[in-house]
């Protein structure tokens, strides 16, 4: 038992120092005007894709399976510019540390928030999707349009330092993270209070094996997805959107709102996340440059696995 003790004393110092040393530099970064802030992005994307070659091997199989049908110099390109704006999103989610909120509600906009006002009046909680494509990180910007509460969906990080500095992050453009494990019992202690909340949760990550219960087509493979957003959306009367972001040029975003089901409790199990990849697909292929091609998506392909 003291052995166990040590170790986890030692892991929170060792947690402690390395938060110590990482955020002023993080910090430093965050202040710096956008000019300066996208030429450290340029180095990096350098030091990231030039010398390093950071999970290109990754990335160059991902676009071959999405995007066979284009010339390996057409992929080539948008690999190139995949990396440009991979680094770009590396130091924008830094600059969120600081950045006012009169500069982010320029820097990424949302298109149809009538859609958003419309829901809100129909009482119910809703459940919002999206995907790792143009600027998620920056979505929390929606939460000063929303006249009830919003509340992101995420995987606790190991260091409980880094974590406490993302969820206060997010609590300054008025969103609240819940940890994964923790997500059934916010909703249910929030419908007992009558309070009605955003629910939203990046959707398209490839869950481990042992947890599938569904696959979809993505690309032309079938491919399993996580399809905690549309059960949760079932389980607690949820209505259920599709946030669609685009990047509009460097540094601006925007984003769109899409309903997908109003009462998703009267569909078949397992429809709403085919729509949702479907779409996502439509979106992907607008701008596959804009897509986090980083990510293992189709690693656990049905019939495919070793």
């Amino acid at each position: 038992m003291q052995g166990l003790e040590q170790t986890l004393y030692n892991t929170g110092i060792m947690q402690l120092l390395i938060f110590i040393l990482v955020y002023p530099f993080l910090w430093c970064i965050s202040i710096l005007p956008f000019k300066l802030l996208y030429l450290l992005s340029d180095f990096i994307y350098l030091i990231l894709y030039k010398l390093l070659g950071y999970r290109i091997s990754t990335v160059r199989k991902n676009l071959n399976i999405a995007l066979p049908h284009l010339s390996d110099e057409e992929r080539k390109e948008i690999e190139i510019k995949f990396y440009h704006h991979f680094c770009d999103t590396m130091v924008e989610m830094i600059k969120t540390m600081s950045i006012s909120e009169k500069e982010m509600a320029k820097r990424f906009t949302l298109d149809n928030i009538e859609l958003v006002k419309e829901m809100e009046a129909k009482g119910k909680s809703v459940s919002l999707i999206c995907a790792h494509y143009a600027s998620y990180e920056w979505l929390l910007v929606m939460n000063k349009s929303l006249s009830i509460k919003g509340f992101g969906i995420y995987k606790k990080l190991r260091n409980r330092y880094f974590d406490r500095m993302v969820r206060k992050i997010r609590g300054r453009f008025g969103g609240v993270l819940i940890d994964s494990k923790d997500a059934i019992k916010c909703i249910k202690e929030n419908q007992k209070k009558g309070i009605q909340g955003y629910y939203g949760m990046v959707s398209d990550q490839s869950p481990k094996l042992r947890r599938v219960n569904h696959y979809t087509k993505f690309f032309g493979a079938e491919v399993p997805v996580f399809t905690g957003a549309e059960f949760l959306a079932k389980g607690f009367d949820m209505n259920i959107m599709f946030v669609k972001g685009r990047k509009i040029k460097r540094g601006y975003y925007a984003a769109e709102f899409i309903s997908l089901k109003k009462d998703p409790k009267d569909y078949p199990n397992f429809e709403i996340m085919d729509e949702f990849f479907a779409l996502l697909e439509d979106q992907i292929r607008e701008a596959p440059e804009y897509y986090l091609w980083t990510h293992k998506r189709f690693k656990h392909q049905r019939n495919t696995e070793e």
